[in-house]
């Protein structure tokens, strides 16, 4: 038996400029996992915690993007000289609780954890941009309307700085074009871990609102103009340069930025829980704002004192938003 985990992620900014080609996003691993088991097997048996039946490859609904990534990777093997054998797939860990998921990006890990496992299964290896590739293209066979920038994060396990690459160009070579040709090409994207040069608490908060992200992408996807697309672009890049400086008032500054971009696109981003999510930093040494696609989910903070974290912590909590996750940025010892 082979096990193999995916993370989660949340944005930092870039969200939603993200979604042309050539901008940037600022997207921070989430250590919250979902976990495959895989093996060898007389038949092939798909099952995932998130229903109560297995199945095997005939196409259902429930498991379509399970099935979708598992045809598009062994379409890969074969052409990597592998003998196809049938296996029993076990994947665990919903990203959710009592039905309401927390936003991490479950689609995208589900997807690259299905990858992972199956590559592991033949002792296949490939490096980080090859295992983007082939999420990616599960993703744009699907039709998803998603930057991909949370398949970057995950491959990745980073806070990551990712570049976005013209979805429209790469999935109309995967409709003309055998698989191994198009991963061979150039796609345009790039993804670089990002290094805070100081130390600060990374907060998530959970509003326990649901959010579908798909849904917010296409309301809101006619808002983005130019002008927003140069700001985000700008924003991002002075985020990750003030991080790289460890200069915690100009972090503070463009994040307060980024924010700011994102209530001028939508007023359906903030909703009244997320909004007091970020009124909560307000008088710290700290700054909050919505993460992702808004309209629901989660949050996210970066504090730069002890005492303003647990300020910020106990605002949260009075307001019926979960800590769902801290960390300490910046230190050198992140396993």
């Amino acid at each position: 038996m082979i096990a193999v985990k995916t993370c989660g992620k949340l944005y930092w900014a870039g969200e939603y400029a993200i979604l042309e080609p050539g901008q940037l996003a600022l997207i921070n691993d989430i250590p919250i996992y979902m976990r495959a088991e895989i093996a060898f097997y007389e038949h092939y048996r798909i099952y995932s915690d998130m229903f109560d039946f297995a199945v095997d490859l005939t196409p259902n609904p429930d498991y379509s993007l399970i099935q979708e990534t598992i045809a598009l990777v062994e379409d890969f093997l074969v052409y990597r000289g592998q003998t196809l054998q049938p296996f029993s797939l076990e994947i665990r860990g919903k990203m959710e609780r009592e039905g309401k998921k927390f936003g991490l990006g479950s689609s995208g890990s589900v997807v690259v954890l299905v990858v992972k496992a199956l590559l592991a299964l033949y002792d296949v290896s490939v490096d980080q941009e090859l295992l983007f590739k082939l999420a990616s293209a599960v993703l744009l066979k699907r039709g998803d309307n998603g930057s991909m920038g949370d398949i970057a994060c995950i491959v990745a396990e980073e806070l990551v700085l990712y570049q976005s690459f013209d979805r429209q160009q790469v999935a109309a070579w995967l409709e003309e074009e055998k698989l191994a040709t198009v991963l061979e090409r150039d796609w345009g994207f790039s993804i670089s871990q990002v290094k805070p040069a100081l130390e600060c608490d990374f907060l998530v908060g959970w509003t326990k609102e649901v959010a579908v992200s798909s849904d917010m992408v296409k309301q809101i996807n006619q808002n983005i103009n130019q002008n927003f697309l140069t700001s985000s672009k700008e924003t991002v890049a002075s985020l990750v340069e003030a991080l790289e400086q460890g200069k915690a008032e100009k972090i503070i500054k463009q994040v307060e930025v980024a924010s700011k971009l994102l209530e001028g696109l939508s007023t359906d981003i903030y909703t009244p829980s997320l909004r007091q999510l970020k009124e909560s930093s307000q008088d710290l040494q700290a700054v909050a704002k919505s993460s992702g696609a808004g309209g629901g989910d989660c949050g996210i903070a970066l504090s730069f004192d002890e005492q303003s974290t647990e300020t910020l912590k106990n605002r949260w909590t009075d307001l019926g938003i979960e800590l769902l996750y801290q960390e300490r940025i910046g230190h050198d010892d992140k396993s």
